[in-house]
């Protein structure tokens, strides 16, 4: 195992946070989840649905092999046992605001001045310094909306509407772990820690930086275009007789030209004054779009594919969730992992997206029950049974 003999103490509440420790630990670092009495928020995500599911996917993904521990830390045995483990950790990896970590002993010089071997990772929704430092900020509030990624992905003059959960989280998730590993990297070489800290803002700005250099360097930048109106007719989404989606980027601005009208069975079209040039088919790509639109509805998605796929196109369907699922090659690209279920048994989920050839964990344990190890843990830390008992008014939250 990579990481193994690494110990993450994972203080941190719904996706991005929970993610980055489940990563770590998927790559063999040794992770202790700290939760409150209550439990991570997203233990409950499916608790007001009518139908009980019986299951959690969306927690187990993020929360996968760790150890559960409650503690309450508004009272003083609770910041103490978790100053202490903090005492014995690698890395301490926290969403909680810095406001309340300060009030509660818990915040980087506090951890690091008890050991100072410690990376001290934060991950916020807007950053540690500025005005708004200390707005809370959630994936759609602070990744989609405010960096600005929202606007940029949905068509100019589209009405704005409410994006897939988790997607700016786990970006943010691969931000942190890259963080922490650069830190740990530092720390092989001075034997010192250091505050590491990511937030979702800066995640989703770096995520469409592409287009936002050119805003940078020029003041302005080109919006994304609908279909029927595209700024190159070759680089869209089309329709196949049978209802399939597939979309083609063309290598550079008109890369594969002849051979993508070929594959349409439109080879007339190289001829057609209106597209004679690079600057013509950009001049007229709203033509150019209807007569490719129309000459790939006329065939099935098969024989589109097997016509992209032999003049080495560059092409991909757009697949509906049941159909990643099912894909064979994402399976190949070892974009899933099975979790132990509990009783014997186990069900698929998502992998993170690095793989290691020959050290690759196949399975990995489920997540914990809350407070399910919370005894074993703290005895670790040198805790006697009765100093536990007297942590809890009862026994549910400390294993």
């Amino acid at each position: 195992m990579l990481l193994q003999g690494l110990k993450v103490v994972d203080f941190t509440a719904y996706i991005a946070g929970p993610g980055t420790a489940a990563i770590l630990g998927d790559w063999g670092a040794e992770v202790i989840k700290v939760e409150r009495p209550e439990g991570d928020n997203m233990r409950h995500v499916f608790a007001d649905l009518k139908n009980d599911l019986g299951a959690n996917p969306t927690f187990e993904v993020d929360n996968r092999g760790k150890r559960g521990v409650v503690l309450d830390i508004t009272k003083p045995a609770g910041r103490d046992a978790l100053a202490k483990l903090a005492e014995t950790a690698d890395v301490f990896l926290t969403n909680t605001r810095p406001a309340s970590l300060r009030k509660y002993g818990l915040d980087e010089a506090t951890l690091r001045k008890a050991n100072p071997r410690l990376v001290y990772a934060v991950i916020t929704g807007y950053g540690l310094e500025g005005p708004d430092a200390h707005l809370p900020g959630f994936d759609v509030t602070a990744f989609w909306a405010r960096s600005g990624i929202a606007y940029m992905t949905a068509p100019k003059g589209a009405e704005p509407f409410m994006r897939t959960s988790g997607m700016g989280d786990h970006s943010t998730s691969l931000a942190t772990v890259s963080a922490i590993l650069a830190a740990l990297y530092e720390r092989e070489k001075t034997g010192v820690g250091r505050l590491v800290q990511t937030s979702l803002l800066a995640t989703g700005v770096y995520l469409w930086g592409s287009d936002l250099a050119v805003q940078l360097k020029f003041g302005r930048v080109a919006s994304v275009r609908s279909r029927d109106n595209p700024m190159n007719a070759l680089a869209n989404h089309f329709k196949s007789s049978d209802g399939h989606w597939f979309v083609h980027n063309p290598r550079g601005g008109h890369g594969g030209w002849e051979k993508f009208l070929h594959a349409a069975g439109r080879e007339d079209l190289v001829t057609d004054e209106r597209f004679a040039s690079g600057k013509a088919r950009r001049a007229n790509a709203r033509d150019l779009a209807v007569e490719l639109e129309a000459a790939f509805a006329a065939l099935p998605m098969a024989e589109i594919a097997r016509r992209l796929n032999d003049a080495d196109l560059v092409w991909a369907p757009l697949q509906v969730p049941a159909e990643v699922a099912a894909d064979p090659q994402i399976a190949a690209a070892g974009a899933f992992i099975e979790i132990e279920d509990g009783q014997g048994g186990t069900f698929r989920s998502v992998a993170a997206p690095a793989r290691f050839p020959g050290a690759d964990v196949a399975v990995r344990p489920r997540s914990p029950k809350l407070g399910e190890h919370t005894r074993d843990v703290l005895k670790e830390l040198g805790y006697a049974d009765a100093d536990i008992d007297a942590m809890y008014e009862t026994g549910a939250a400390a294993g």
